[in-house]
């Protein structure tokens, strides 16, 4: 059996307060991503950029859960996911090309890249239709979620600019026959925005396991992913999210706050 020193902890002295208070949020994320199911053992990446000049980011080590991560224990690596700080962990370098790539455009908008493999999330990405207007949370997507087409495992570099060009200037993204993506200017805004998009997904498949989908027309969709409780007011903007991640934190404080270390 493989040991990871789960327990390590970084030099913080070598770091800024921003920085500090970036790895808690990220490390809380992936938390959040395991206390609501949607982890794929230990695959998959939640990555922010590192405030500062360089082009530093943080990721997960690779091998180790998601319950298992910590402010501490998050790796720093550059664009071609070379690892910058000392550290007893590795990572996975194939699963950063999709990252890699967004981080890149429009930086200050893109700081923080998100992306699962849930059952729900790649089983939308698994039909025709994609994500369809067919609740108040899917609505809010409407008009305002990218597709890329299925290239393979995400593993070669040249995919990086198709991905962008997919991308575009939305903020969320199903990779068709892969699985959800979401992208912030901060970690609150990109989690609420996965949150929003893995909701939508479970209550499409439970709805079309229960009968006939009641598809919403263009003008009616339009107007309430413009009304609901006003995402559509917040849904781009960076303070998105902010006051549902805080509730989110006190949630895992209450019962394991080891995130924090």
């Amino acid at each position: 059996m493989n040991q990871l020193p789960v327990d390590f902890k970084v030099d913080r002295s070598k770091m800024s307060d921003a920085e500090w208070d970036l790895r808690v949020q990220l490390a809380a994320a992936y938390r959040l991503v395991d206390y609501f199911g949607w982890t794929e053992l230990i695959y998959g990446h939640l990555t922010a950029r590192v405030p500062g000049a360089e082009p530093h980011f943080l990721i997960n080590p690779f091998g180790l859960a998601y319950d298992e991560i910590t402010a501490s224990n998050l790796v720093k690596i550059d664009v071609d996911g070379n690892i910058i700080d000392e550290t007893p962990f590795g990572v996975n370098h194939a699963g950063f090309v999709i990252h890699s790539a967004v981080h890149m455009k429009h930086a200050e908008h893109n700081r923080v890249v998100m992306h699962t493999h849930t059952r729900a999330g790649m089983a939308v990405a698994a039909v025709k239709e994609g994500l369809l207007p067919i609740s108040m949370f899917s609505t809010t997507f409407h008009n305002r979620l990218a597709y890329h087409d299925y290239e393979g495992p995400s593993l070669h570099l040249d995919e990086r600019d198709r991905l962008l060009e997919s991308l575009g200037e939305h903020r969320a993204m199903i990779l068709k026959h892969h699985g959800l993506m979401t992208v912030g200017s901060s970690v609150p805004d990109a989690f609420l925005r996965l949150y929003r998009l893995e909701r939508s997904c479970q209550i499409q498949v439970d709805a079309g396991a229960s009968g006939t989908l009641d598809v919403l027309g263009d003008n009616l969709a339009t107007k309430s992913g413009a009304e609901v409780d006003g995402y559509a007011h917040t849904f781009d903007d960076d303070g998105f999210g902010q006051l549902e991640f805080a509730a989110l934190m006190r949630k895992l404080d209450k019962t394991d706050s080891s995130y924090r270390d």
